[in-house]
């Protein structure tokens, strides 16, 4: 089957600073070149935005947004692509919208293309939300007849149904992103393009964008970009991944070995080792030195973890002769609230009592499958009963949660369980009625 989308030795280069080349007869002489199909004369490529090649000239203001990219996407694929910020990601998608042409290389798109790069994009501020899904579904090549049939449903989709008749210029960015999407989701395009943009609106309706986005390419056999900075939303949604470093594609792949791959290598996601500053008092006879967060007991660089690893908290401590009457304390906080914590005196009440002085390492390990899906922080404490804490380190480390590999006991994800915790909870058929 020929691809929908198709990418052959694809660059796109600006100048730094000013449009143009400065003077009549150097846009004279890059017209020239043009109209006999020779390169840009002027086309240097630099050592700006980490755009580095051999042989690079230092002061040239030309630098490569992206630099020969290739790939191809089947219809119904959903592709992630993945990326640090400059990486190319965006200025990628704006040349697979129209938005601007390449430099040199090749683009076969088959089908509409329906794209949501930034807030406001195909909008007119002065013109209502009911007049912009008109003009978009004009712009997309539809009929009044063929938007006016979807009018309500993208309507519904977006919660805009007060404001339909208000100029868009006057809704606030999450309002403009929910009826953005609605538009570009259901007035089928062949191919849909999203941009980071979905962060804008809250938590649900990302939910309800990302299912649309599934239904949109399994049901109807649509092909869908999804630019994102959420690997969890990445590995949730997308089939394949593509890696672009530095303008250019790095990797392709299932969008897991991606996500993994790009978060081992820019430890992207969180902080997953601090060592402590001594603290003002000499003489406290407890103090925490280090914390380290372990993945399955071993040192986790990338700061991400599967939901069905083992977390460990592994702290280094100091403990003088007098430690009676002191704990130890981790906290684990997701966005809104504490999930949970937990004393090491609780588990082991001898430790208030007596401790052995000297350096020692101490390991604390979460039961797995524990927490779900999402971004959490550790908080430590070191605790004298009945004088207060002694040493404070919030937010010490963080870690993000997601799907990666399926458990072979259950076949959907952690945070579509119920509450806090992803509580599993062995059933045992005991008797036969």
């Amino acid at each position: 089957m020929y691809p929908t989308v198709k990418v052959e030795n694809l660059s796109k280069q600006y100048r730094l600073g000013q449009v143009g080349t400065g003077t009549l007869s150097h846009d004279l002489n890059r017209m020239w070149a043009r109209m006999r199909g020779r390169p840009d004369p002027y086309a240097t490529i630099g050592l700006r935005n980490d755009r580095a090649v051999a042989g690079g000239d230092d002061s040239t203001d030309y630098v490569w947004a992206l630099k020969d990219v290739n790939f191809s996407i089947g219809q119904g694929e959903i592709v992630g692509i993945i990326g640090k910020n400059g990486a190319g990601k965006s200025t990628l998608l704006k040349l697979l919208s129209r938005v601007t042409a390449p430099t040199t290389g090749l683009i076969e798109l088959r089908g509409r293309v329906a794209s949501l790069l930034e807030v406001g994009t195909g909008f007119h501020p002065e013109l209502t939300g009911r007049e912009n899904i008109f003009l978009n579904g004009a712009i997309l090549g539809m009929t009044r007849a063929e938007i006016r049939t979807r009018f309500d449903e993208i309507v519904d989709f977006s919660g805009c149904a007060k404001y339909v008749d208000t100029p868009v210029k006057r809704y606030s960015s999450g309002m403009y992103v929910r009826l953005a999407f609605a538009v570009a989701a259901h007035l089928d395009p062949e191919i849909l393009i999203v941009d980071e943009v979905l962060a804008v609106g809250d938590a649900e309706f990302q939910n309800r964008c990302i299912g649309k986005m599934k239904d949109v390419a399994r049901n109807s056999g649509r092909t869908v970009l999804f630019v994102s900075h959420n690997m969890g939303s990445i590995l949730s949604l997308c089939d394949r991944g593509i890696l672009i470093e530095q303008g250019q594609v790095t990797r392709t792949g299932p969008a897991a070995s991606i996500v993994d791959h790009y978060l081992s290598r820019h430890d992207a996601m969180g902080c997953h080792s601090v060592a402590v500053a001594p603290l003002p008092l000499p003489d406290i006879p407890l103090r925490i030195t280090k914390a380290e967060l372990l993945r399955n007991n071993q040192p986790n660089v990338a700061a991400a973890y599967d939901v069905y690893d083992t977390i460990s908290v592994e702290l280094s401590i100091e403990v003088g002769e007098r430690a009676s009457g002191y704990g130890l304390f981790i906290r684990i906080r997701d966005r809104d609230r504490m999930i949970g914590g937990s004393w090491d005196v609780t588990e082991h009440p001898e430790l208030l009592s007596e401790r052995k002085p000297g350096a020692s390492i101490v390991r604390a390990a979460f039961p797995s499958p524990l927490l779900k899906e999402g971004r959490y922080a550790v908080d430590l404490l070191v605790t004298h009963f009945g004088h207060g804490d002694i040493q404070v380190m919030e937010n010490a480390l963080m870690f993000d949660v997601m799907l990666i590999s399926r458990n072979p006991k259950t076949s959907y994800a952690t945070k579509d369980r119920d509450g806090v915790v992803a509580l599993q909870i062995d059933w045992e058929n005991v008797s036969m009625a």
